[in-house]
């Protein structure tokens, strides 16, 4: 049975990237275009001009893992910003790059395109939040796509 580590940290590189490259000009681009360590241990997604390609790479203890996969038909549609409709949660790296929420890595690689899913407002825990006592501040934290789908 195949077991993976995967990572907890998602980066999509919203430039076009072209399948060709493999394991070393990929981590190159994540030095140059979303400013990270591709030995981090972060899940760095790559996605082709035409669309219908996309590529993961990610670095585990003893060397770069990459997944390629292509589509017979259709193409996948990876939002350009992070204020894009659908993304739970997304915020900007570098210059060409969003850090989205893996469950969103999960719909776009089935297909759904992020701006027609509605979303149900679910409690998050703030991770930035704490309080004077230790505690973690228990307020909700709703994303614009929550708060929109609540009223």
């Amino acid at each position: 049975m195949l077991s993976l580590r995967l990572p907890t940290r998602v980066l999509l590189c919203t430039l076009p990237t072209d399948m060709r490259r493999s394991f070393d000009s990929l981590a190159g681009m994540v030095r140059d275009h979303l400013g990270h360590d591709p030995l981090s241990g972060d899940l760095f997604v790559f996605r082709s001009k035409r669309g219908d390609r996309v590529k993961l790479l990610y670095f585990e203890p003893d060397g770069f893992c990459l997944w390629y996969k292509r589509l017979e038909q259709g193409t996948f549609k990876f939002p350009a910003a992070a204020d894009a409709a659908g993304l739970r949660r997304a915020h900007k790296v570098g210059e060409h790059g969003l850090e989205i929420d893996a469950d969103d890595l999960a719909l776009l690689l089935d297909g759904i395109d992020l701006a027609s899913v509605k979303r149900a407002p679910r409690y998050r825990r703030n991770p930035d939040a704490g309080s004077p006592n230790g505690r973690a501040e228990t307020t909700p934290v709703l994303t614009h796509d929550d708060a929109s789908a609540s009223r």
